[in-house]
């Protein structure tokens, strides 16, 4: 599975728990880290958790070594490291507040919701 189709089913599988405002950041040669961040939000601590826990189990299903994941029980930023694509789940407030997009600005935006339509 190439980096490019691990990103597209990490946001199939937040789209199918209903995550609002996925945002899929290329940040190849920027960031050590990994090669896409995923970023999205639930609107309360449950759905946070049904959207990580989701995107887990479509990971593994697939054959993917789920390296970590962090800040389940709290359900306020849940990351979920797969690698060279790592999500960010965020509960809604506290996605405005530390504004990923902002602070990796100079990252293109991948095109993810094209995938997305049924």
């Amino acid at each position: 599975m190439t980096e490019r189709e691990l990103l597209v089913l990490a946001a199939k599988a937040a789209d199918d728990k209903r995550a609002e405002d996925i945002v899929a950041l290329n940040v190849q040669g920027i960031s050590l880290i990994a090669d896409y961040f995923l970023i999205c939000h639930g609107n309360s601590e449950k759905q946070v958790q049904a959207v990580a826990r989701e995107m887990k189990e479509k990971a593994e299903e697939a054959g993917v070594n789920v390296k970590r994941l962090e800040g389940f029980d709290e359900a306020k930023w849940v990351l979920v490291d797969m690698g060279d694509v790592v999500a960010h789940i965020f509960h809604r407030d506290e996605r405005l507040y530390y504004n990923l997009e902002r602070l990796w600005g100079d990252a293109p935006r991948e095109d993810v919701q094209s995938e997305l339509m049924p």
